[in-house]
């Protein structure tokens, strides 16, 4: 068994502890001027608290700090009119390294207003970072005290005595070491209040010009702000940027302090996503650029500020420590947005619309990261369709349905003759509604299109049939058609150029009946042997339908289609190795048999076969025409490289040549 020699504490020396508050506690020295304003903040705030608690009758004066540079003597002061420190109270909150006066103050005036910025008691001491030689000239606002002087040259040695000082208040002068000079200049002064100090609640001078805006709107009642104050205060936070869509005004006591406004910016195809720009704040004072640990990754692309005196962080406010208290934060944040989108579903539609397209993506996002967001959004999720809504409410005379959110609230979805339609005329519809509307023509089935440019053809196509087609066309949707497959199990998708309905074809038209006798082929196989004779390519898997229309000539005389599965493979493929997807090799041509240019290209040929030794003009120029269609059908699909497109050009002009020639 073991002895135990001895029992103790462990000892902890100043002489130690100092070098390591001077150099390693803050990772930036210019953090050493946000302390000590933060200080001089404090000292106001301790005044008023102070006075007011005790009834006396002091004359405040206007509350002021200010900042004085003297390059003679490599000086830099920081002046307030507070209230001021005792030779005790030097001793007490000086002279004992990390023992914070704000904890003290906050829990003798804790039912006071005022905020109190400090709370780890080694601020003061970053001056040392910069400095040889800190001073501090103070007058309490005691009734009799006397002014005193405390001086330290960056050892754990230190002067206090008398002072000649008469204004209530203290100034903490840092002779400055050489290499540190720069803080003697204007310019960087005034950068660092701007960064740190821009939106402290007192006036910060510097050479007796005022240097900081002083007004924090987020701390401000909703009801006081305007439109425009919103909008400046955004313009001044990220000039040179757009402004943005929406905003929400965050505030709440409890059970945790939390200010803020958050903005909905326009967001770029190229946004990086898990960057944030949300400027944390603690009680008005710059924390970081960034929340990462408050903000829900899927809100990361908001911009604005969080200001919290509950979020944890360590001595040097640079950084956050992850707690229970954080995330309670974040899904507050999260359900206040989800709320914030939901009210302007219901109460304006159309406004709601009109910022879809960058909303949409912060609420696909949500939903793809977070179940809770999901089930609070699910019901405004909307999609961009080919329908007419208000023909088709009118039609089917819809009227509206009284919804019971998940918090309990009921409220009237807007009927389809309510939606309003976007700036280019198209209405906008949730899944639930899309599928209901289109149970009688495609049960469980969704028909969506992800380039309105490159399937236009097919979207017209499903559009002249009376199928409704949802645009799927964002950045995120890639990834969002395979969350609605997990959700919708029943359902299956299918973008329009992937396969061909059969409401799209024609089964009425002859195609399988034999039309040579001699060898016994249908009119099918000819079109589809004379496309394979003339491409010459295994890898294109050729199909023939006549495919409907008033005006057959209206549809496309061939359409490139990309199997589901397939095309799918190939983009996950792509996604994992982190480079641009590129067009199948493997794919369908599906010739329209209805077409009057296939019709005319099979008379064309007599029924024959081209061969590859087929050298007649006849035969030249109908393999040419396979080319060339199945080229037009290509570009409807952006299927070219540089080769192809070549190839193409080229034989376009001989295509040309030779019909102008017969």
């Amino acid at each position: 068994m073991a002895t135990v020699l001895k029992r103790g504490n462990i000892t902890v020396h100043t002489e130690n502890i100092f070098p390591i508050i001077k150099k390693s506690i803050y990772s930036d020295h210019e953090i050493f001027l946000r302390e000590l304003i933060s200080n001089a903040v404090d000292a106001i705030s301790k005044l008023k608290m102070a006075v007011y608690g005790s009834g006396q009758s002091i004359d405040l004066g206007e509350p002021e700090i200010q900042i004085s540079i003297d390059k003679e003597k490599k000086q830099l002061s920081i002046t307030d009119n507070g209230i001021g420190m005792t030779a005790e109270e030097i001793e007490k909150y000086i002279n004992q390294v990390a023992f914070s006066s704000a904890e003290e103050f906050v829990e003798k005036f804790k039912d006071s207003k005022e905020q109190i910025i400090g709370h780890f008691g080694l601020g003061f001491y970053s001056s040392f970072m910069v400095a040889t030689t800190v001073e501090i000239d103070t007058l309490s606002y005691q009734e009799g005290a006397e002014a005193v002087h405390w001086r330290c040259e960056g050892s754990t040695e230190f002067e206090l005595d008398t002072s000649e000082r008469r204004d209530r208040g203290t100034t903490v002068t840092l002779t400055l070491m050489d290499e540190e000079a720069d803080y003697l200049e204007e310019f960087r002064i005034r950068n660092i209040v701007k960064k740190y100090c821009d939106f402290m609640p007192y006036p910060i001078t510097l050479n007796g010009e005022r240097i900081n805006q002083e007004k924090a709107p987020w701390k401000e009642s909703a009801s006081n702000l305007t439109k425009d104050d919103y909008l400046e205060f955004y313009r001044y936070l990220y000039p040179f940027q757009e402004d943005p869509l929406l905003w929400i005004h965050l505030n709440t006591d409890y059970p945790f302090v939390v200010n803020g406004i958050l903005y909905f910016p326009k967001l770029k195809p190229d946004v990086d996503v898990t960057k944030g720009q949300i400027k944390l704040f603690c009680n008005q004072v710059f924390v970081s650029d960034n929340c990462e640990e408050v903000i829900p990754k899927f809100l990361l692309p908001l911009r604005g500020v969080i200001d919290s005196t509950d979020i944890p962080l360590n001595v040097s406010r640079s950084y956050l420590q992850g707690d229970r208290t954080v995330r309670k934060i974040a899904d507050y944040i999260a359900k206040k947005v989800a709320g914030q989108l939901k009210d302007l579903y219901r109460s304006d539609r159309k406004e709601y619309i009109r910022c879809w397209q960058d909303l949409g993506t912060f609420v696909k996002f949500g939903s793809l990261n977070d179940d809770k967001f999901k089930k609070q959004v699910e019901d405004i999720l909307i999609f961009r369709t080919t329908a007419d809504l208000a023909s088709a409410s009118e039609a089917s005379d819809a009227v509206a349905v009284e919804v019971q959110t998940e918090d309990g609230d009921a409220w009237e979805s807007p009927t389809e003759s309510q939606s309003p339609q976007d700036e280019n005329g198209y209405y906008y519809t949730t899944l639930k509604e899309y599928l209901e509307r289109n149970e009688s023509h495609h049960k469980d089935r969704v028909f969506y299109c992800t380039d309105p440019a490159a399937q236009a053809t097919y979207v017209e196509l499903h559009k002249s049939q009376g199928l409704e087609v949802l645009f799927l066309d964002s950045f995120i949707d890639t990834h969002f058609i395979s969350f609605l497959e997990r959700e919708y199990t029943d359902v299956k998708f299918s973008r329009v150029d992937a396969e061909i309905d059969d409401a799209l074809v024609d089964k009425d038209k002859k195609d399988t009946e034999i039309v040579d006798p001699t060898t016994n082929k249908t009119r099918s196989e000819q079109i589809k042997e004379l496309f394979e004779a003339a491409l010459e390519n295994p890898r294109v898997n050729i199909k023939v339908e006549a495919l409907k229309g008033d005006d057959p000539a209206s549809a496309p005389p061939a359409m490139v289609l990309l199997p589901e599965s397939m095309r799918r493979l190939q983009d996950m493929t792509a996604l994992f190795e982190n480079k641009m997807a590129t067009f199948p090799d493997d794919h369908i041509l599906l010739v329209n048999s209805a077409h009057p240019l296939v019709e005319n290209l099979l008379k064309m040929n007599q029924g024959s076969i081209i061969t590859e030794g087929g050298d007649s003009p006849s035969a030249v120029l109908s393999k040419s025409l396979c080319n060339h269609i199945y080229d037009l059908a290509l570009i409807a699909q952006r299927g070219f490289d540089a080769n192809s497109m070549k190839s193409f050009v080229s034989r376009s002009n001989q295509v040309l040549t030779r019909l102008t020639e017969r």
